[in-house]
């Protein structure tokens, strides 16, 4: 596998997403192989789900990094689990770093795929969020797609970022940096400011 930029994004983001499943596999007590694959689904999930919808072969079924860098997640969990455990916002702080990198990786390989922007938007929200959703599902939590907290949307603004400095004729590096950034601090803002969407209200029948 060549080692370009959106590669490196990839195996950071597949890095950061395994130790956020792991974070959560070991809340339920899992073993270490219980936490192997957590962290693996939620590393490979949005992008297996990217390519099946590409109609290509998975990535992973393809190079073994992502099996690897998933057991050095999981070994880096282990021998630095008190450290990484006691940060009260580890989770979240893995969990938006993978959304900014996975959306980018998400777009880029949708866009040499010859795709229209929004179907790469598309493309890079599915990328960065179904990991997570898979994770959340298997666990038995409610996953943060579905709850009020903004997620799938840094992602399609991030999206957004992307194609704007791609108008620009900005450099590969500079817009997938600018693109992952825009989704971490867009999440990281929302969750400090309590930012959200309205809910969705029942409503009541007539009588």
């Amino acid at each position: 596998m060549e080692l370009t930029f959106t590669t490196a994004l990839d195996l950071i983001g597949t890095f950061v997403f395994a130790i956020s499943g792991i974070r959560l596999a070991s809340a339920k007590q899992m073993d270490w192989f219980g936490a192997y694959i957590i962290g693996l689904v939620t590393a490979i999930g949005g992008g297996t789900t990217r390519d099946l919808l590409l109609d290509v072969t998975p990535f992973w079924m393809l190079d073994g990094k992502y099996f690897l860098t998933t057991a050095v997640a999981l070994l880096v969990t282990l021998l630095l689990k008190e450290k990484v455990f006691k940060w009260g916002q580890t989770l979240f702080l893995f969990d938006t770093i993978g959304l900014g990198l996975f959306t980018v990786v998400g777009i880029s390989k949708s866009v040499d795929a010859g795709l229209p922007f929004w179907v790469c938007i598309v493309m890079g929200t599915i990328t960065g969020s179904l990991g997570g959703v898979v994770r959340d599902v298997l666990i038995n939590e409610v996953p943060l797609l579905f709850r009020r907290d903004i997620y799938a949307l840094a992602c399609v603004a991030g999206g957004l970022v992307y194609f704007m400095c791609n108008y620009l004729n900005l450099p590969e590096g500079a817009t997938e940096t600018l693109a992952a950034g825009s989704v971490i601090a867009i999440r990281l803002l929302a969750v400090k400011f309590h930012l959200h969407l309205p809910k969705l209200r029942p409503i009541k029948p007539n009588k």
